[in-house]
């Protein structure tokens, strides 16, 4: 049910949604937060306190950073009392990678961080930004009978679809269903009404408070393996040595090339210390090491399995573990875990 007394934060960091079109270059650039029920009348007509802050300088989402997850983290913390729920305002291009990395930064949430945005600007007569506030705002206050939150955890909602944040991914650039969560299912759905999959919805530890993190490590990447890829670039990306995790993007199951030139590279690094974590290319599924011989050969000489988790996810956990000065083998024993909902073990 809507808390009427509620009160939501809205966060604008820049994005598609927050532009307006200028009449006489035809240039897009952010309008004033300040007069956003201008451009959204139907604000207006929500029955509880909205507050807003924008980030001083826009942010293109392409150039997203460690820097703009931790100012964000910093707003949630600094206001974490004052409000019921917060909404987040993000372009669509790096939203999974925010969101994803928001659900490891942000642990044991007790009240709703959604991030949305949209694929027109909100001065579009077309776009899919009013519809796309106005509900993330509705789910961010949205309570149950014991008045806890219905969705304490950070999400992504698009197109009527509620999805958990760390399980999302950017699928079309043009369709106004941008995302999908392939290998876990939607927690709500808004039609005449949100119909909540309460038993999908991540929970907070009872007793426990929120903790808000601030450490990253961005000394990873991603190695995204094609046919005919050459051992010269793959040993290209160990030659840095501030290097401490890769995720490989593998076909299939988990498979790789199994020649020994390719895993003597791999196996290479590894025993320097730095962390492999094996990740599908494929849109759904999850990744069985043992299921064919490439699968297997990188098993053999430790390369990790990342299971049904996102290159999204993956990757900024990778930043996330490190930052908190973790060895290489304690980073390898939280990668096995699913830590803020982000990964299925098979």
């Amino acid at each position: 049910m809507l808390d009427f007394n509620a009160n939501v934060l809205l966060i604008y960091t820049g994005g598609t949604i927050g532009m307006i079109e200028d009449p006489d270059s035809g240039i897009l650039k952010p309008f004033d937060f300040n007069h956003l029920k201008a451009y959204v009348p139907e604000l207006s007509r929500l029955k509880f306190n909205i507050d807003s802050i924008a980030f001083e300088h826009p942010v293109d989402s392409s150039d997203i950073g460690p820097d703009d997850w931790k100012k964000l983290v910093q707003i949630i913390e600094e206001h974490y009392e004052k409000y019921d729920g917060f909404v987040i305002l993000h372009g669509t291009d790096t939203m999974s990678y925010s969101a994803s990395v928001l659900s490891f930064m942000l642990e044991n949430l007790t009240k709703p961080v959604i991030l949305t945005g949209s694929q027109l600007p909100i001065g579009k007569m077309r776009t899919d930004g009013r519809e796309n506030l106005i509900t993330a705002l509705e789910i961010a206050v949205d309570k149950d009978s014991d008045g806890n939150a219905i969705v304490p955890e950070v999400c992504i909602f698009f197109q009527n679809l509620l999805m958990r944040g760390n399980r999302t991914t950017k699928v079309n650039a043009d369709n106004f269903s941008a995302f999908n969560s392939f290998n876990y299912p939607i927690l709500a759905e808004a039609g005449t009404h949100i119909k909540y999959e309460h038993y999908l919805i991540h929970r907070p530890i009872k007793n426990a408070v929120p903790q808000f993190h601030y450490d990253l490590d961005p000394n990873v990447t991603i190695l995204k393996i094609f046919p005919g890829i050459s051992d010269n670039c793959i040993k290209a990306i160990f030659t840095n040595p501030h290097l401490k995790g890769v995720i490989v993007e593998t076909f299939g199951a988990g498979n790789s090339p199994a020649h020994p030139s390719f895993l003597s590279v791999i196996e290479e690094a590894i025993k320097k210390g730095i962390v492999i974590v094996n990740v599908t290319q494929c849109a759904s599924g999850a990744v069985e090491q043992g299921r064919y011989q490439g699968g297997k050969a990188l098993k053999n000489i430790g390369v990790l399995s990342g299971y049904d988790i996102t290159t999204e996810a993956a990757v900024t956990k990778l930043m996330f573990l490190f930052g908190h000065g973790f060895t290489p083998e304690k980073v390898k024993e939280q990668m096995q875990l699913s830590i803020a909902g982000e990964m299925t073990k098979s």
